[in-house]
């Protein structure tokens, strides 16, 4: 079906104008907004056009988000820091939504921030599917940092591959240092598997790790979310990664495309989700 007809504009001071061009009264309406490089212009978009839809009488809005902004902020590290996933959650909650469908959220713990029903979509299965048909030999997940552990051995059990983890500190935001590779990867093929790639310096300081530990030369590279925060890109091409495997839950700049990079769509997903939650079908068989 087509997509309903809406008007976005801005004042001209900077406000947002959003409302739905046809009636919503008593629907079931699902709203299609993703974080990308103006996350903060996005969430405002998003949160007046929910509550546009929720004053026209809308009976349920379902906020379908595959990437959701600001979900690293998770947790407090270090005194003073903000919890802004919670805060996000909370503004999604207040602007009128009744359920959320996201992409393989950055924690499992961000779910507990809404009062409402989470769907927590895991692009695992479109992986799983495009690196069994190539069929690569002596094949080793990595996992780049041991929070991404879990969901890397879960890959790894479903497409017949070992398992290694790299061991990294991080000294600032979006700066990390390898201290270890735990597994045997000599003389193996790789695939670093995680959630996000933002500015690829985790990813390409483990690539090279790798290689100095013995690991075959064609490293590969999976991840969820492709956010290449400035220098991704040159970074990607400095590290000479075999694949760079990755799902369109982020709209991707013509500039950012490299020849070995792949865009697993996340479509079809989606559309069978939004179906079964608009049937009151369970979503589980979709995944």
């Amino acid at each position: 079906m087509k997509l309903s007809e809406i008007l976005v504009s801005r004042f001209a001071c900077g406000e947002v104008y959003a409302r739905p061009l046809e009636t919503v009264r008593g629907c079931d309406v699902f709203i299609v907004q993703t974080a990308t490089h103006n996350v903060d212009k996005d969430l405002m978009e998003l949160f007046i056009m929910m509550d546009s839809l929720k004053r026209a009488f809308a009976a349920k809005v379902h906020v379908v988000m595959p990437y959701y902004g600001y979900a690293r902020q998770d947790r407090v590290t270090v005194p003073r820091e903000p919890i802004s996933a919670k805060l996000v959650a909370d503004l999604i909650s207040s602007a009128g939504a009744d359920h959320l469908v996201t992409i393989t959220l950055h924690s499992d713990q961000v779910q507990g921030f809404f009062d409402f029903p989470v769907d927590n979509l895991i692009a695992r299965k479109l992986f799983v599917q495009y690196f069994n048909k190539k069929k690569i030999k002596d094949l080793t997940v990595v996992s780049p940092d041991a929070g991404g552990v879990k969901e890397a051995k879960k890959f790894a059990n479903l497409i017949g591959a070992e398992l290694a983890i790299i061991y990294k500190s991080r000294t600032a935001h979006n700066v990390s240092e390898v201290t270890s590779v735990v597994g045997d990867v000599k003389g193996r093929t790789c695939l670093l598997y995680d959630d996000m790639i933002d500015t690829a310096g985790s990813v390409c300081n483990a690539a090279e790790a790798l290689r100095k530990s013995g690991a075959n030369k064609d490293i590969y590279l999976a991840a969820t979310h492709a956010v290449f925060s400035d220098p991704a890109v040159q970074r990607l091409k400095k590290a000479k990664f075999k694949e760079i495997v990755i799902t369109d839950t982020i709209p991707l700049d013509k500039k950012k495309i490299m020849q070995n990079l792949k865009v697993l769509s996340v479509a079809n997903m989606l559309g069978d989700v939004i179906k079964n939650v608009h049937e009151s079908k369970s979503v589980t068989v979709v995944l």
